[in-house]
């Protein structure tokens, strides 16, 4: 189906991608592709949250592409697996690489996106799907720029809730201290607003960083809608502040001059809100593609998520031919 043929008018119903804020939708039509759906997506150019960063040249964020993404893949997983609207989701992983960061750029009007969006592998339960393996491919005005993967599997709330009461059941969920200290300074994890920065404090220790995280349910931005855990949205935004603050600690990289270029990440534990949560960096020699940096998110003896994070300088990407168009004011 030809990107062409998908509107941008609207977006698509809320309950389709498990958003409350219609700000926080950016899906806005889809079309039956293949097995899959083809998508589009419009990439918001004033989000407090995904728009407040000071790299240099301004880009979309890579992390509003995953949540495109996860969106595609609950839209999907609804309207072509059959999942319940009343399904719990879980993340099991998910991986996203730029392959150019051109298309990225922020200019006068919003970016329109189409995503080829397909399911590799449907995994199945009592004859019915319950999960898949999610392959996309990520353009504008035809050209791809970035491909990514989701894994994922949905369960009856009913079950959920089961799950979550038996796994809490196992942890030592007493009251324990957390971090009460200011967070770091912004332009140490290339954040506008001190709102937006999810670490407080970090240590370093040769090519080794250990961030500390803070869990804010009220942020608008990374908890859309009451969870019983810590969002995939935090850890995320977790990993690339830790990303950058460790490049920045271990090889004076800017964090203003650095993008994300590729990640993956798999989920492996649910976070829990009583717990202390770190992340601790592994930092990699700088390359001529960048630098990568490797994560795991702990809560004191549990690893809950690990990721590979690949950073670029944003300068190296050329610039765009100056325009000459005259606009009225």
């Amino acid at each position: 189906m030809a990107a062409t043929t998908l509107g941008y008018s609207s977006t698509v119903p809320r309950a389709l991608v498990h958003r409350e804020a219609l700000a926080e939708v950016f899906l806005t039509d889809y079309q039956r592709q293949g097995e899959g759906l083809s998508v589009a997506a419009q990439l918001p150019r004033t989000h407090s949250y995904y728009n407040d960063h000071t790299s240099n040249p301004a880009l979309y964020d890579p992390l509003v592409v995953m949540e495109v993404l996860r969106q595609c893949g609950i839209l999907v997983s609804h309207c072509l697996l059959d999942a319940p609207q009343e399904s719990s989701m879980v993340f099991d992983g998910a991986t996203l690489d730029l392959l150019d960061t051109r298309p990225l750029r922020i200019g006068p009007r919003p970016t329109h996106v189409a995503v080829d969006f397909q399911p590799e592998q449907v995994k199945q339960r009592g004859g019915r799907a319950s999960g898949a393996v999610f392959r996309a491919s990520v353009s504008v005005d035809g050209v791809e720029f970035a491909r990514g993967s989701l894994e994922w599997r949905w369960m009856t709330r009913r079950t959920w809730q089961a799950l979550r009461e038996r796994a809490r059941a196992s942890l030592d969920l007493t009251p324990r201290a957390h971090l009460t200290g200011l967070r770091l300074p912004t332009y140490l994890v290339g954040r506008g607003s001190a709102h937006n920065v999810v670490l407080a404090g970090a240590e370093t220790e040769g090519d080794q960083v250990t961030g500390h995280v803070v869990v804010d349910r009220d942020h608008p931005g990374l908890f859309d809608h009451p969870l019983d855990h810590i969002s995939g949205a935090l850890m995320f935004e977790a990993f690339r502040q830790t990303a950058l603050y460790a490049a920045s600690e271990v090889h004076g990289l800017a964090p203003r001059g650095l993008v994300v270029t590729s990640m993956a990440t798999e989920f492996q534990r649910v976070g829990e809100f009583e717990l202390p949560t770190d992340c601790k960096a592994r930092v990699g020699a700088v390359g001529d593609d960048g630098v990568l940096v490797t994560m795991d998110m702990v809560q004191e003896e549990h690893t809950i998520a690990t990721a590979r994070f690949g950073l670029e300088r944003a300068a190296c990407f050329a610039a765009p031919a100056a325009g000459t168009e005259l606009v009225s004011a």
